[in-house]
């Protein structure tokens, strides 16, 4: 191997995980029925005129597994942030008791589990897309690379090289979207 190839495999690599890096943060906001304080992560709230996210204005916890509670710092921002979770049209009814929201996570109907989960299934193929482009940029430097002296065999070394990364993080995907599959379909 050489420098400029090595340069090539570990940008490409550096692609490939930062796509899966994006999916899990994508697999976070799609709930599977357990309350998780995950499933309001892009939850705006009007804080003082400016777009702020949910948990910098309260605490987010989930006391059991079919209830959220947010914790505000300043009990004036409640009705701000019921506003901000029925905007963002995730699906919940929030309300307060004065001191807190509170937010009834209902059972996810079949219908629903299959949407999700298809939901799921589109974010995997997402990233997999992702990652063959990182993999047809990585194949076109080394043809270009090929064309300013590279050898032969090494550039084919290194595009083998390449679709092994390639393989292995389409695989992680796959493993990541049953994992998510199984925990949406489970009752």
């Amino acid at each position: 191997m050489n420098e400029e190839t090595d340069f090539i495999i570990a940008s490409a690599k550096e692609s490939m995980e930062a796509a899966l890096v994006h999916l899990e943060k994508k697999l976070l906001n799609i709930r599977a029925g357990k309350a998780s304080p995950a499933m309001l992560g892009g939850v705006m709230v009007d804080y003082y005129g400016s777009p702020t996210p949910l948990n910098q204005v309260g605490n987010v916890s989930t006391p059991d597994a079919r209830t959220i509670t947010i914790q505000p710092f300043e009990k004036s921002t409640i009705p701000q942030i019921e506003k901000g979770i029925l905007i963002a049209n995730l699906g919940f009814n929030p309300m307060n008791n004065g001191e807190s929201v509170i937010i009834s996570v209902p059972p996810l109907t079949e219908e629903r589990r299959r949407e999700l989960a298809k939901q799921a299934k589109a974010e995997a193929e997402d990233t997999k897309i992702g990652v063959r482009n990182d993999r047809k940029h990585a194949n076109n430097e080394i043809k270009k690379l090929e064309k300013d002296g590279l050898s032969e065999d090494l550039a084919k070394n290194t595009e083998v090289d390449i679709q092994q990364l390639t393989d292995n993080y389409i695989k992680k995907i796959d493993d990541m979207l049953m994992v998510k599959e199984k925990e949406i379909m489970t009752v």
